[in-house]
C-alpha cells in the first residue's frame, strides 16, 4: 500500500505529471485525461453510494470503485511496462462479475420497454450521471488506444461497466417504488 507522506510535490507546477513509470508527461496527455476520467467516475460513485443507495448495492459499488483503481493503476503503468513493475491490471473476472450483476439486476426490474430519462430518486440520477462519465471515459480510452498500446481487457470492462450503471440506475428507482420517467419522443 503506497503510503503518501506529503501531498503536494510541486513536480507538476510545470504542467507535467509522472506516469507510475516515472515518464514525465503533460497533464493533458491522453492518458491522463483517460485515468482523470476514471477518477471523475470513481468520485461519482462515491456521491451516488453516499446518497443512499441500497445496501447490497453500495457494497457492490465500493467493490467497484476498488476495480477502478485498479484500472486507473493499469493506465498509470503503460502496457509496455509490463515486467518491470508488478501492476495490478483489470481481469476477465471483473468483467464477468459486471455481467453477472447486470443479469441479476435485469431480473429484478425487467426488460427495457422505452427509452428511459435520467432520474427517479437520487441515488439513480447519481448513477445515471456516473454512468454519462463513464462513457466518457470510454472514449477517451478508445482515443488513447489509437496512439498507444492500451489492455482490451479494459476498453471491455469500461464498456461493461456502463451498462451495469444504467441497470444498476433502474434497480434503484425500482427499489425506493419511483416510476422511471420515460422519454416521451412526441414532445
Amino acid at each position: 500500500m503506497p503510503k503518501l507522506t506529503k501531498i503536494y510535490t510541486r513536480t507538476g507546477d510545470d504542467g507535467t505529471t509522472s506516469l507510475g513509470t516515472s515518464e514525465r508527461v503533460n497533464k493533458d496527455s491522453l492518458r491522463v485525461k483517460a485515468y482523470g476520467d476514471i477518477d471523475e467516475l470513481n468520485s461519482m460513485l462515491g456521491v451516488a453510494i453516499a446518497s443512499g443507495v441500497e445496501k447490497r448495492l453500495a457494497a457492490r459499488l465500493t467493490a467497484i470503485q476498488n476495480e477502478l483503481f485498479v484500472l486507473g493503476a493499469d493506465l498509470a503503468f503503460p502496457q509496455d511496462a509490463n515486467g518491470k513493475v508488478n501492476v495490478p491490471r483489470i481481469e476477465d473476472r471483473h468483467i464477468s462479475r459486471l455481467e453477472q450483476l447486470i443479469d441479476d439486476m435485469v431480473e429484478k426490474v425487467g426488460p427495457l420497454q422505452n427509452f428511459i430519462l435520467p432520474g427517479g430518486c437520487a441515488s439513480a440520477a447519481h448513477l445515471q450521471v456516473s454512468r454519462a462519465i463513464c462513457r466518457r471515459a470510454e472514449r477517451k480510452l478508445v482515443e488513447l488506444s489509437r496512439e498507444e498500446v492500451v489492455s482490451e481487457t479494459s476498453l471491455r470492462y469500461l464498456n461493461r461497466l456502463s451498462d451495469a450503471l444504467f441497470v444498476l440506475g433502474r434497480y434503484e428507482n425500482y427499489e425506493k417504488g419511483i416510476e422511471e420517467p420515460l422519454w416521451d419522443s412526441r414532445i
